[in-house]
């Protein structure tokens, strides 16, 4: 495997939000392309100059397959060749290529669960593989498939736009069928590929004693995506039975039990603010709480990742909304963790923060409507129902931008967004480079 996340080392990645969701025409919503919404696109050297000005080594980048993948044999790769070239080539960084980020082409019309889904993908993935063979051999083939498969298929925001345990299934069954075919292509294409798996961590706690089998079922469904990749759901596997009564195919089941692919390196993505939720009733139904479990949270579910899968792991993203000096806390604490957790054992390769600047509330694009499938409880007090509207799109994008970056977006009266470095970023500048020297000396 390339070494460039070599054993008893600790890398230090960024990466930069890319979410890419381009709707077919009869969806009602706007394009949602976090690269163009944050100025990436007409910044992005300077916001690569800051990956490496920052002291990482690493980042995580979005590829934009809906905008590069035109139509099935047909790719526009100018805009990756420069960009590409530029962090891997004159930068020097060690680009791991988010080849899937919540977005299909639009001529995919089933999005994920189109039935050719999971050959476009392989297509895609074997022609990035071959094209940048020696320059970018590091691949995630899809970001997050348990969240994708909630926005996609569960709740029905984002395309195909599925609902339900059933439309879940759906989505789930064929994203990771898709990242089965991807990697398989991507190693014909380039052997040396290596591949990380990024997963979302999941922590749910039952407020009353009646929600435990539903807070069980959301904990088995938040492993369910890698236990089907890694061969792992067959007839004895407790969510088995589960896959079949939501429609699942017993010879599509059958068929993941055969060629199980390889992941080289597990990326786990945890927020301290954002992953843990309590499960209590309001109104009748059953609420998702975010709260706040701080590195507890961090440190229980990269020793469950790593008990349970036994694979090199990275922290693929970690951050925290709020002030700056909240970040700079989130960042020396999480990163306390993981050194800790390396050093009695755990094989932790990396860690990264997400991401390098704010970025705009995914809201943004279903016109202020609020898509979080969980409602934000900051104090830890007064819980009420899920807020419809998240803000007021016509108020420009100051109210939709999330303070989760090492560099501050500050919208100008013109709309520009400038960058503003925080306080946090000279943290984490200093601890990737005590961190390196260390290693080094070691």
């Amino acid at each position: 495997m390339n070494e460039a996340f070599p054993p008893g080392s600790m890398t230090w990645l960024l990466g930069i939000e890319d979410t890419c969701v381009y709707p077919p025409a009869r969806f009602d919503m706007a394009p949602l392309d976090e690269h163009e919404l944050t100025e990436h696109n007409l910044r992005w050297r300077e916001d690569l100059d800051s990956v490496r000005g920052l002291g990482a080594s690493a980042l995580r980048y979005g590829v934009n397959w809906p905008l590069v993948h035109t139509a099935p044999g047909t790719f526009e790769w100018s805009v990756l060749d420069e960009r590409l070239r530029y962090a891997a080539g004159d930068l020097g960084l060690t680009v791991i290529a988010d080849l899937v980020h919540y977005g299909t082409p639009t001529w995919l019309e089933g999005s994920f669960a189109d039935p050719g889904y999971p050959a476009a993908i392989a297509e895609f993935a074997a022609a990035f593989a071959g094209r940048y063979r020696g320059l970018v051999e590091h691949l995630t083939p899809l970001n997050e498939p348990v969240t994708t498969a909630s926005f996609c298929g569960l709740r029905g925001v984002w395309p195909p736009a599925l609902s339900g345990w059933t439309g879940w299934t759906t989505v789930a069954l064929s994203i990771v069928e898709g990242i089965r075919r991807s990697i398989a292509a991507a190693r014909v294409a380039n052997p040396d590929v290596v591949i990380v798996h990024v997963e979302a961590s999941a922590i749910y706690t039952a407020t009353e004693p009646d929600l435990e089998a539903h807070a069980e079922l959301l904990r088995a469904i938040g492993a369910l995506p890698t236990e089907l990749l890694l061969g792992r759901v067959d007839s004895d596997h407790p969510m088995h039975g589960w896959l079949l009564e939501q429609g699942a195919d017993a010879v599509a089941l059958a068929g993941f039990l055969r060629e199980v692919p390889a992941i080289d390196l597990l990326g786990v993505n945890y927020y301290p603010d954002l992953t843990p939720r309590d499960l209590v009733p309001v109104a009748g139904s059953v609420e998702q709480i975010a709260v706040n479990h701080w590195a507890a949270g961090l440190r229980d579910r990269l020793a469950w990742f790593a008990e349970r899968y036994a694979v090199p792991m990275l922290v693929t993203e970690t951050s925290i909304e709020g002030t700056e000096a909240v970040r700079a806390d989130w960042l020396a604490d999480s990163a306390r963790a993981v050194l800790d957790l390396r050093n009695s054992g755990l094989d932790i390769r990396g860690y990264t923060w997400w991401p390098l600047l704010d970025f705009v509330d995914w809201s943004y694009a279903s016109g202020g409507r609020n898509v979080e499938e969980f409602l934000l409880d900051p104090t830890g007090g007064e819980r009420t129902a899920k807020a419809e509207v998240f803000a007021d799109v016509s108020a420009g994008k100051t109210a939709f931008l999330r303070r989760m970056g090492l560099l501050a977006l500050e919208e100008q009266p013109d709309g520009r967004l400038v960058r503003v470095q925080t306080a946090a970023a000279p943290v984490f500048r200093d601890l990737a480079a005590r961190v390196a020297e260390a290693d080094h000396v070691g």
